[in-house]
């Protein structure tokens, strides 16, 4: 019997699963609290503490580790880069985290690991896909790409970042330096500060929605309407260049079903395909265990 052991390393919880090879059976998924605020040798710590404790528990000894993490390790210098949890950014995970677990290891940021997840058990499991897209639309906007049912991390480890496109050159400032980042149009907060620019009030991005469907406000549908048109020019930007037969929408901003319909339609606008888009567009089916699983799949041989 063979096991894949995953970590999903979050801002706030790490969690820890192992399932069996030749069937995803669950043997195990534990988690604890990051506790990110004492710093990066805290968290390589309750990594360490986490992984300890599911060995004891399950007497399984890992031959390697995938782990899902907040940002990418680069290929060049072998550190970690564009990490939300900022204590990350510059320091060697991988070679670190060999050395304390003593166990291979290999890493991905949380949208490959979503991608992949989707790809191998989720939404395109038995669907033949060669290339998958996934996308990340919730607080912010993340993607990966998935070739074969490997992830395709590219020469720089950026490979699927489409958050960080430039969408809108006169657009409001992104913290990575550029303007108007696909991130910074239509992740659910911007969505959220457009309507209040128009409207003068504020509103979760779920009661625009409300509002939208029930035409009870001008102001909400010129936002959904504005997200429609976004995410359908920034997705045939990808579409363009790899043509995915799948694309995958995960995150908050997922659930406004109108993206599935309406917002596919506008697609026809900007696709170099005569119109036409034959791309499928689906549901995550694995929902926030998409990480972990991700990372598990990352070891797979």
């Amino acid at each position: 019997m063979s096991y894949l052991f995953g970590v999903d390393l979050g801002g706030t919880k790490i969690e820890c699963i192992v399932i069996k090879a030749e069937n995803n059976e669950i043997v195990i998924r534990k988690r604890i609290a990051t506790e990110a605020n004492l710093g990066y040798q805290h968290i390589l710590d309750r990594i360490k503490l986490l992984i300890d404790q599911v060995v004891n528990e399950t007497e399984i000894i890992p031959n390697a580790i995938g782990f899902s993490t907040p940002g990418t390790l680069d290929p060049g210098t072998q550190t970690m880069k564009n990490c939300n949890t900022v204590c990350m950014n510059g320091q060697a995970m991988k070679k670190d985290l060999e050395e304390i677990l003593k166990v291979k290891i290999v890493l991905a940021n949380d949208a490959n690991c979503f991608a992949l997840a989707e790809a191998t058990m989720g939404a395109a499991k038995d669907l033949k896909a060669e290339v998958v897209f996934g996308v990340i639309m919730g607080t912010g906007v993340g993607g990966g790409v998935v070739v074969n049912g490997k992830v395709l991390g590219g020469h720089h480890g950026i490979g699927g970042e489409w958050g960080h496109i430039v969408l809108d050159v006169d657009g409001e400032a992104c913290y990575c330096g550029k303007n108007g980042c696909n991130e910074k149009v239509f992740a659910g907060p911007a969505l959220e500060k457009y309507y209040t620019k128009i409207s003068g009030k504020v509103l979760s991005l779920k009661e625009i929605y409300e509002k939208h469907k029930a035409k009870s406000d001008t102001f909400a549908t010129q936002t959904i309407e504005h997200l429609l048109t976004s995410f359908a020019r920034a997705i045939s930007s990808i579409i363009n260049v790899l043509d995915p037969n799948v694309i995958v929408l995960g995150g908050g901003v997922s659930n406004i079903d109108l993206l599935y319909t309406e917002g596919v339609k506008q697609i026809e606008n900007y696709i170099f395909n005569n119109r036409k888009v034959e791309t499928q567009f689906l549901k995550p089916k694995l929902g926030d265990s998409a990480g972990v699983f991700g990372a598990a799949e990352l070891v797979r041989v």
